[in-house]
């Protein structure tokens, strides 16, 4: 059984939309309180490592508020187009956009990561970050993802993963399966919302089992890493 958010009759595309357009005004700073700011440094991380690739066409897959298409600049692309199912959170990212004076370069979409408004090997790179596991259909997105990329480009997601050494491991769940609901109920106001990220995070098949998935619906070259001991994964498929 798939983990929702809401545990509803509807199904976890509709929970997903509703629980990320509940928690948008406050997505930004939640984040910086849960992981300490560590989630920029591993957005830079990945940015570094789709250097080679010189892109000109970025897409940014469950972008948010735009965090990932931001740092996708570095790369001196012609175009970002960040793409979200989430309304809310995409009038916070075109605020964003906005007051740093980058709305000309990126563009932010509503749209459907299983069924993506993009050309066929229009995209030179594609990043995700922390939007895979929220997917429905994990093969049906991934599937998507490879159709729009160009040939010999490359697609980089990030997720966050538990670690497994002590006393990381300990630490890790008091943070984030009691702290981590437990500030984002009052800053939110939406406990589901954040009881459902520890329990989406445990069923994501993380590792090698990811890397399967996406070898199974037709990537190649796939790198795993995990970062900082463990609590973030990152991998790179190529096309």
């Amino acid at each position: 059984m798939a983990v929702t958010p809401y545990n509803k009759e509807e199904s976890k595309k509709k929970q997903v939309t509703e629980m990320f357009d509940n928690i948008a005004p406050t997505y930004d700073r939640l984040n910086r309180i849960m992981t300490a700011g560590i989630d920029i440094t591993w957005r830079r991380k990945a940015i570094d490592m789709l250097k080679k690739y010189n892109p000109k066409i970025v897409a940014d897959i469950a972008t948010g508020t735009g965090d990932f298409a931001i740092e996708a600049l570095r790369l001196n692309p012609e175009k970002v187009i960040g793409i979200d199912i989430s309304p809310g959170m995409l009038e916070v990212g075109r605020k964003k956009m906005e007051k740093l004076k980058v709305d000309h370069i990126i563009e932010m979409r509503l749209g459907d990561s299983e069924h993506l408004v993009l050309e066929d090997n229009s995209v030179d790179v594609i990043t995700i970050g922390f939007g895979v596991r929220n997917f429905e259909n994990l093969k049906k997105g991934m599937g998507e993802i490879l159709r729009v990329l160009r040939p010999g480009g490359a697609a980089l997601v990030l997720e966050p993963s538990f670690p497994t050494q002590f006393p990381l491991k300990q630490l890790f769940n008091l943070h984030f399966k009691v702290l981590t609901p437990f500030f984002g109920k009052i800053i939110s106001g939406d406990n589901a919302a954040y009881k459902y990220l520890p329990e989406s995070v445990g069923a994501f098949p993380n590792g090698q089992e990811f890397l399967d998935i996406c070898k199974s619906v037709g990537f190649k070259n796939g790198v795993y890493k995990p970062l900082t001991f463990g609590t973030c994964s990152l991998y790179l498929i190529e096309k």
